[in-house]
């Protein structure tokens, strides 16, 4: 059995006692299910993983669902995005400065995403650190009025960055070409989402890809979605991952914001993503 050791008092799980090839596909594996929504983001330490295993490792919690920029998907398994600063011959290797914002992933379709996991291959010497806001505990501590004000309010979504749209911006949403954006739409989600397992009432996507509120003047939604997200962002409500290599983090896009931080391009860095829906 697996020993879960608290990244924080409030969310977050790490072990280092797991051999995730031994245990994919077994009865044990429910234990990392449990810890998983037990503390929203869960680190494994240390592993030795071919690209199919952390496939299979992902598949475990869901269906990988590949991401839109497929011209840095894995060339064997379409469900890896590569994140990655290295170039070769010239040529980037992955997808550099991916979702350094606050954001939730895939709140721009409408089948969003049910977790993300990174699987480490690269450190930088400094930084690449992913940082995470517990949506969960924000929306626990609003005043009654204004969660009576929000609750059943329903945000209009669209993929990118609402608060940086210059595409020249290491901040920016990753740029999409022309046959991408044929792919993305306008699609609405609740503002506060009851989790699909738990039940319990979280803020969704208030930050990223929420562009106005159904209903509502687009500068008065905005001036409510950047007040809520500044409130769910607080140093109370977040936590930090530090990576090693063969580090696998998994976290629950439902009841979590979260945000790559950004490091100098010439100091390598490579990870593996998968996005699961349910």
């Amino acid at each position: 059995m697996p020993t879960f050791r608290k990244l924080t008092d409030g969310f977050g799980l790490e072990t280092s006692d797991v051999d995730l090839p031994e245990i994919i596909g077994t009865p044990a594996f429910g234990e990392l299910e449990q810890a998983l929504y037990r503390g929203q983001v869960l680190a494994i330490r240390g592993q030795k993983l071919a690209p199919g295993q952390f496939v299979a490792f992902a598949r475990q919690f869901g269906r990988p669902e590949p991401h839109v920029i497929d011209q840095f998907h894995h060339a064997g398994f379409p469900e890896i995005l590569i994140l990655s600063n290295v170039k070769q011959g010239g040529k980037p290797t992955g997808l550099a400065d991916g979702g350094t914002y606050w954001h939730t992933d895939y709140s721009y379709l409408v089948d969003a995403a049910k977790a993300t996991t990174l699987y480490s291959m690269q450190v930088p010497q400094r930084g690449g650190d992913t940082l995470f806001a517990n949506m969960r505990a924000a929306y626990d501590d609003l005043p009654a009025a204004m969660k009576q004000r929000i609750d059943g309010m329903v945000t209009l979504n669209l993929y990118g960055n609402r608060d940086d749209l210059d595409l020249a911006s290491r901040t920016a949403a990753s740029a999409l070409n022309g046959e991408q954006w044929k792919k993305m739409a306008l699609v609405k989600h609740p503002l506060v989402r009851a989790h699909p397992v738990t039940g319990q009432k979280a803020l969704y996507a208030v930050s990223g890809t929420s562009i106005g509120i159904e209903g509502m003047p687009e500068d008065e939604a905005l001036e409510l979605l950047r007040e809520l997200a500044a409130h769910a962002t607080q140093a109370k409500y977040q936590l930090s991952i530090k990576y090693g290599v063969g580090d696998v983090v998994i976290w629950d896009n439902p009841s979590l914001l979260h945000s790559a931080t950004l490091t100098d391009p010439n100091d390598a860095r490579t990870l593996y993503r998968i996005t699961i829906k349910s």
